[in-house]
């Protein structure tokens, strides 16, 4: 059985594992806990009251959070022409057609969002065994296949997220960095909350949070009340002005 460092076992004591907190004083603990040398990235998980071998129970979509998530994406374009053109202006790091594909089916994977114009989805289908396990598959059900790339390229750089749902109904998603401050991820990771809420399947039955759980990159878990869906914003003010100047 591994064994956790002792910053992750000093980190883990400062809380009650047991216990749900607020999201604000979940992102203070995230946030406060010494768990790495590097700025971590600050996850939430969500697990939900789903049956995802239905598919009218899966989750699948996008949202931009308010203040990014603090880390830089690199975006593939599959497109020819003046589309291709377009999205090298709007910043994609590589673009290409059937030589992407191929670039891509010998190991490349240097890139985080793959992007396509419709009329290269003949190019782009045989790579969804490559693309598809590693949620990089482009999709118009999520805006990456679609004529509009420059708009695409620029929603992606400047921060739009795609969640999912998988096997086990579990939703993971990057709400910021350890260092963004507290109120940019409570904003964060109200936004995201907001969202799941929102996409709950018309097919769900019973409790559908079932659990939240927020995390840095080498950190412990912090479970989050899954009750408090509302007044997240409002209790950091609150808090904000609590404290003595």
């Amino acid at each position: 059985m591994a064994t956790h460092g002792k910053r992750y076992r000093q980190a883990r004591a400062q809380f009650d594992r047991e216990q749900l907190y607020s999201p604000v004083d979940a992102v203070r603990l995230v946030k406060g806990a010494d768990t790495a040398s590097f700025d971590e990235t600050v996850e939430a998980h969500f697990r939900l009251g789903l049956n995802v071998r239905h598919a009218d129970q899966q989750l699948r979509g996008t949202l931009m959070l308010p203040h990014g998530t603090g880390r830089e994406v690199r975006i593939a374009v599959f497109a020819e022409g003046d589309k291709a053109r377009e999205a090298e202006e709007a910043g994609a790091d590589v673009v290409g057609t059937a030589d992407l594909a191929a670039k891509i089916e010998g190991g490349f994977d240097d890139f985080d969002v793959a992007i396509a114009t419709p009329d290269q989805m003949g190019v782009v289908g045989r790579l969804g065994r490559i693309l598809g396990p590693r949620g990089k598959m482009p999709n118009p059900k999520t805006g990456t296949v679609t004529f509009e790339v420059g708009k695409a390229v620029r929603e992606s750089k400047a921060g739009k997220l795609e969640y999912r749902t998988d096997r086990g109904a579990n939703v993971h998603v990057a709400i910021g960095k350890k260092s963004f401050d507290e109120r940019r991820l409570v904003e964060n990771y109200a936004a995201l909350l907001d969202e799941i809420v929102r996409a709950k399947p018309a097919a769900a039955k019973g409790r559908y949070i079932r659990g939240i759980t927020l995390a840095s990159t080498m950190g412990p878990g912090v479970h989050v009340d899954p009750a408090r869906t509302r007044g997240i914003l409002e209790e950091l003010e609150d808090r904000a002005e609590a404290v003595p100047a």
